[in-house]
């Protein structure tokens, strides 16, 4: 299931901060970057919509993989996880994650890939 829009994060501008500025948090397969959101940076049809949840994004270049099906089905399930575990959670409102996969991150079995992003949002004070 596919994170609803009020919980995307899109926008060049948004990328490039969480880049340069978001705490960073390291695992062997990916790394979560997170960070206090800023509503100028998104466009102007997302401003309205509230920021009452967290908003997130996944990158997973061809380095992952070169077959687009596997990086699609590798963005399904953290769309679907993130969704469970971020979208019930208020006192993170307003708070930007960007998860980027590492290049042997399609090797992996999905559990393992799962249970890395809970223990990265938890470093992150993102996650119970």
């Amino acid at each position: 299931m596919a994170l609803p829009a009020s919980m995307r994060l899109r926008g060049q501008r948004c990328f490039s901060r969480l880049h340069r500025s978001a705490q960073r948090h390291h695992g062997r397969w990916m790394v979560v970057r997170s960070m206090q959101g800023d509503p100028t940076l998104l466009r102007p049809e997302l401003r309205l919509m509230p920021g009452e949840r967290c908003r997130c994004a996944i990158v997973i270049s061809s380095k992952v993989s070169k077959r687009a099906v596997v990086r699609n089905r590798l963005r399904r399930l953290f769309h679907s996880h993130l969704r469970l575990r971020l979208e019930t959670l208020d006192q993170h409102a307003g708070r930007w994650v960007l998860i980027s996969l590492r290049p042997d991150a399609s090797a992996v079995d999905p559990a393992q890939l799962l249970k890395e992003c809970d223990s990265l949002l938890t470093s992150a004070g993102l996650h119970p």
